[in-house]
């Protein structure tokens, strides 16, 4: 009887240590996975990082070949922005990226045409000048071409057939800068406008004067020739001392409005649409008011990302109005936070 109690007795002990084991193991293995749900999604996320870094991509759909044409003229630092977004999303996506830019319409519209006869797998454009590009974009559209509008023609793209539009809307954005301009206190601003026949820039113009309860006035400018621009402002500025704000309509030609300012001693503040590097550094010096910040980066990006959805999952956004991407009035105070991604090229 004692060798069966103390067999049970072997028996308890033995059961004892198996759950002891049982309760080490559970808590080695909670631990485990404790560890795996607090740094897994990180390592994940690293994972994804450094195989996009490594121009890889994330997803195993077809080599798609997708196409973008702009109104960009050489050296423009926005357009810069807005091909480095398409080119990220595209290496995420798994596309073949091809760019091409006039700021021509008809030779904008030749460019569209030559990717066209190359039977590309989605198309994105610009309508800065929409009466050129019209019929080119009819045709991709017949061709069974996805197309996607970017940051210029707003109201007429889907008019011509596009998926949909990526940007800002031009009025909208105008009014946001007449309503800053009447919060800062200006009475006769100057509309800087930098190319003639661009839609969008017209729209800008207008929809600041509407909103701005002072004088708006518009001056045309040759933007090829940035010598050229400086003396138009100057000129300006020097004749009209009542002038107290000039507002450009690209990044680029803050500067040489900063540079008119001085010449001809005026006290006019200077603004500007678009957001880059030296706006942000101007930003912070005191030396620019605002920024309208449209985030160009943003519109290559989704643009490119859109065209994938759609070829992937037939998806569109913007149930027939325009997916926004600005605008943000950008001053002194956020100058700091965005000098940053301006240095990286992303802003």
């Amino acid at each position: 009887m004692a060798a069966q109690q103390e067999g049970h007795g072997v028996v308890a002990r033995a059961r004892t240590g198996v759950r002891a084991l049982g309760a080490v193991l559970a808590a080695v293995l909670g631990a485990t996975l404790t560890a795996c749900s607090s740094t897994g999604g990180k390592r994940a996320e690293d994972a994804r990082k450094a195989q996009q870094a490594a121009g890889r991509a994330a997803v195993t759909t077809p080599r798609w070949t997708f196409a973008m044409v702009t109104h960009s003229g050489d050296g423009d630092t926005f357009w810069d922005i807005v091909q480095s977004g398409a080119e990220q999303a595209a290496a995420k996506d798994n596309v073949d990226f091809l760019y091409a830019h006039s700021d021509e319409g008809q030779q904008q519209a030749q460019l569209v045409q030559s990717y066209i006869d190359k039977d590309v797998d989605g198309l994105v454009v610009t309508l800065a000048k929409p009466d050129a590009m019209k019929s080119v974009v009819g045709k991709a559209v017949a061709a069974g071409i996805p197309v996607i509008t970017v940051n210029s023609g707003s109201a007429e793209s889907r008019e011509l057939g596009a998926l949909t539009h990526v940007g800002q809307d031009e009025t909208i954005a105008g009014e946001a800068v007449g309503d800053e301009l009447d919060r800062r206190g200006r009475k006769k601003a100057l509309c800087v406008l930098h190319e003639q026949g661009n839609v969008g820039h017209e729209q800008r113009c207008a929809g600041a004067e509407k909103a701005f309860d002072g004088e708006m006035q518009s001056l045309y400018v040759e933007g090829t020739n940035m010598p050229d621009v400086r003396a138009a402002i100057e000129a300006k500025l020097q004749s009209d001392r009542s002038i107290d704000a000039v507002v450009t309509l690209g990044a680029p030609f803050a500067d040489a409005a900063v540079q008119a300012k001085q010449s001809a001693g005026s006290k006019a503040e200077i603004d500007t649409f678009d957001l880059n590097e030296k706006v942000a550094t101007a930003l912070q010096a005191g030396s620019l008011g605002f920024a309208v910040d449209q985030q160009p980066h943003l519109q290559g990006y989704q643009a490119v990302d859109l065209l994938w959805l759609y070829k992937y999952n037939a998806e569109v956004l913007g149930g027939g109005r325009p997916v926004l991407t600005g605008p943000q009035i950008v001053t002194r105070d956020d100058a700091a936070e965005l000098r940053d991604y301006t240095e990286r090229g992303t802003r």
